[in-house]
């Protein structure tokens, strides 16, 4: 058994579940010597919203290749990429695992587009928010369970999801609604678990983004060497492997991508734990500042990797095609279901709100749960035709 440092989030001292539990239906050891965040994973993992993560947009809608990530396999590296550093650090791997594997749950049909439509679609009723939307969908909308509504999850893997990217001042409504029934102490840091998960998130996406966009031929290896530090990774990679192609270099300036941010973080994140004398997670979250940080340099190299995606990859030409297609896809279903509710699946309709805005958000919690393939498949049967670019 790994022993956890000081300042990690242990099961045995967790602040427990909304909902009791206890022993009504079977003694807990039936169900396997499982801590409390380990269940949270395994809830987590075997939830109908996890596997629909399988058939949603990563960066691609629906692509042809087999070969491009979705949200489902996003999620998977970023948890091994967020296991190997929870493991560096002393922190508790399985809390990190649940909160790498849970946070694009609440991710609509057509990632960043699909958002920016129910945002525009619930404007009068307080808008949308993908990570205010996983919170919602396991606290109310997965029903697994026949005492409760939601996973049930411990409040570490809730506070996580809530705060990974930092304190919430301003809360969304559907944020609001799950902080007024289990509150999560938005206004404080969250756990180094939760933190370590956000960068996790980012060392995946920037790098495994870049890997897709080559593949997909939005951009080639020449534009790839103008983000700084690029072209020298490339050359000692070149140096190593003469013989490798173009294809099989990338792969290798990725990898190393990824290990050099890996460490930087580890190394750095150990300094500023030291610095911050931090000897509890309560410390953590009362430093007043995220303690898992890059160093200035790889920050800034972050940084310039995200500027360079959204120049040749998010804001390509062929993606925003797609991005306004697909928008218009979202808004046609939200107002199609909005004017005529018969048109929801029964069990949606039957439990349809009267008074706004809760019935704004029962329809766009349908619609945010929906796959790209369903929400297509409802588009055309219950608006029109989709005429999707073609490759995306």
């Amino acid at each position: 058994m790994t022993t956890l440092a000081l300042f990690a989030s242990d099961p045995a001292h967790s602040r427990g579940r909304l909902h009791n539990e206890g022993r009504v239906a079977l003694p807990v050891e039936v169900r396997g010597p499982r801590d409390a965040f380990q269940r949270d994973r395994d809830r987590i993992i075997h939830s109908v919203a996890f596997r629909r993560l399988r058939r949603k947009t990563q960066v691609f809608v629906a692509p042809d290749g087999d070969h491009f990530r979705v949200r489902l396999t996003h999620s998977l590296e970023v948890a091994q990429i967020g296991r190997t550093i929870a493991r560096a650090l002393g922190l508790n791997e399985d809390l990190t695992e649940a909160l790498c594997l849970a946070h694009d749950i609440g991710h609509p049909p057509f990632g960043h587009a699909g958002e920016d439509a129910l945002q525009a679609a619930l404007a009068d009723a307080g808008g949308f928010d993908h990570n205010a939307q996983t919170l919602r969908m396991l606290t109310r909308l997965e029903h697994r369970y026949p005492l409760f509504a939601g996973l049930n999850l411990s409040w570490e893997t809730l506070e996580g999801l809530a705060k990974h990217n930092g304190p919430v001042a301003a809360p969304p409504w559907a944020l609001r609604d799950v902080d007024d029934e289990f509150p999560l102490e938005l206004g404080s840091y969250a756990s180094l678990e939760a933190q370590v998960a956000a960068l996790a998130d980012d060392i995946a996406y920037d790098n495994h983004d870049i890997d897709d966009g080559l593949r997909a031929g939005l951009f080639g290896v020449d534009a790839l060497m103008e983000i700084p530090g690029i072209a020298e990774i490339w050359t000692r990679a070149a140096a190593r492997f003469p013989d490798a192609g173009p294809d099989l270099l990338a792969s290798e300036v990725i990898r190393e991508q990824i290990g050099l941010m890996v460490n930087d973080l580890i190394e750095e994140t150990e300094r500023a734990i030291a610095e911050s004398g931090a000897r509890s997670v309560e410390d953590v979250r009362g430093a007043g500042r995220s303690l898992a940080v890059f160093s200035p340099e790889i920050a800034a190299h972050e940084r310039s990797l995200k500027a360079f995606l959204y120049a040749h990859m998010y804001e390509h030409p062929k993606q925003v095609e797609v991005a306004d297609a697909v928008c218009d896809v979202v808004a046609g279903l939200y107002a199609a279901y909005r004017d005529e509710p018969s048109l929801m699946p029964e069990n949606w309709r039957r439990s349809l709100p009267d008074d706004e805005p809760h019935r704004a958000h029962h329809i766009a919690d349908f619609i945010a749960g929906m796959t790209d393939s369903y929400a297509i498949h409802c588009y055309r049967e219950t608006v029109g035709p989709v005429a999707l670019p073609e490759g995306f």
